[in-house]
């Protein structure tokens, strides 16, 4: 309430400020009106005063110039002086002129302002932020609030897959310390959905391989608990992001969780420090992409304008690697090529051969629908470009997605 009457005070004394020459009307031209008067009087008593041989002429000259001269300036501030405006319409504009000035500025702040609002000072905040931290949820309760928001959308697993997790999750209660094994079951419950599972798997691969485990191995791990928590940096997951970054500080999985937990705990300006880097060394890398798709809310929150910087292909030392890869490591640069050309497209536009080659490359991938996507996209792009709507066509044709 304090508030409002200060805003409410403040806002009348600077429309009193505003309208008081508009009140006041012609005061101005009143003055000057008077002044004239008085010099035409000083100038009769110059001439009284010669005429009874009380001033010689000379002086009498010189009081007569000065007082003409005096006389001529307040006649032309006179002149310039508008006459006085009528009382009411006066009165009319100087209320809407309030309703205006004051109404108006009041409304404003209650739209754009925070008339709610505490006062929330810095050191407060930093408090609250620590806070926020210090209480967070373990990893088993962010793991079980996350599965039961999932729940709804989780995918049946098939009869055989679900036989080839059970087969190995009895194999490894006989023999615990097969890495191999525990690396496996990793990957099968990562794939089927059972995120839990999947880290509780990757712990015991890190838990085996002890102070051997590698920097790939905590980031694998990272991920999962990430995952299976819905988003959420857990204290434990803290705790493997510290060692991820003791190993390598310009890791790009450590910094990016790092950041996430930062902006978890109301401090966006040190999440989006730390993000600008991992989009910007990252490219098209697991961890840069999902800082891309945060960094905008993050950076709005930090009251600063962040563009990240647009996607490019991949470079001809990527494609020389690609070549000596094995297969399933060659697929996987490949789609990441195809991302990185889809993201180009889509941000900056391309020739219709680009367009032509993507549609082609995810039917090769066998993303069929990815490929319709485009090729629906692409009709709108190029409608009424005959050569390029041929070209497009054939890849989309030679994709199977053609209509």
């Amino acid at each position: 309430m304090l508030f409002w009457i200060i805003t409410v005070v403040m806002a009348a004394l600077v429309v009193a400020a505003l309208l008081g020459p508009l009140l006041r009307g012609g005061k101005a031209g009143a003055e000057d009106a008077q002044a004239v008067s008085i010099y035409r009087d000083q100038l009769a008593e110059v001439e009284r005063d010669l005429a009874r041989g009380v001033l010689d002429p000379q002086d009498a000259a010189r009081t007569r110039t000065e007082v003409a001269r005096r006389l001529l300036a307040a006649d032309r501030a006179g002149a310039r002086t508008l006459g006085p405006a009528p009382a009411g319409l006066t009165r009319v504009a100087a209320v809407v002129s309030a309703l205006v000035l004051g109404g108006g500025s009041l409304a404003l702040y209650a739209g754009l302002g925070a008339p709610g609002a505490t006062d929330f000072p810095r050191a407060q905040r930093l408090a609250d932020g620590n806070a926020l931290r210090a209480g967070r949820m373990s990893q088993a309760e962010a793991e079980v609030a996350a599965a039961q928001m999932m729940a709804e959308g989780a995918v049946e697993v098939p009869e055989e897959i679900a036989a080839i997790v059970a087969n190995l999750r009895a194999g490894l209660e006989t023999e615990p310390d097969d890495i191999s094994g525990w690396m496996i079951l990793t990957d099968f419950e990562t794939r089927t959905g059972n995120l839990p599972g999947a880290v509780a798997a990757m712990r015991e691969v890190v838990r085996l391989r002890g102070d051997e485990a590698s920097v790939t191995d905590l980031t694998g791990l990272l991920d999962r608990m990430v995952f299976a928590a819905g988003g959420f940096v857990s204290p434990e997951a803290d705790g493997v992001i510290e060692r991820i970054l003791a190993a390598d500080p310009a890791n790009l999985a450590g910094r990016y969780y790092t950041g996430l937990l930062y902006a978890q705990t109301d401090r966006p300006d040190l999440a989006l420090a730390l993000w600008r880097g991992v989009i910007e060394e990252g490219g098209e890398g697991l961890h840069a992409r999902l800082a891309r798709g945060l960094v905008g809310d993050i950076a709005f929150l930090a009251g600063t304008d962040y563009t990240p910087p647009p996607l490019r292909g991949p470079t001809a030392e990527q494609m020389q690697a690609a070549a000596g890869m094995e297969a399933g490591d060659r697929e996987a640069m490949i789609r990441g090529m195809v991302g990185q050309l889809n993201a180009r497209l889509a941000a900056e536009g391309g020739p219709a051969e680009d367009w032509a080659r993507l549609i082609s490359s995810y039917g090769v991938l066998g993303e069929t629908e990815a490929a319709r996507a485009i090729w629906d996209e692409a009709r709108v792009v190029f409608a009424g470009d005959a050569g390029a709507m041929s070209q497009i066509a054939a890849a989309a044709e030679s994709a199977g997605v053609a209509d």
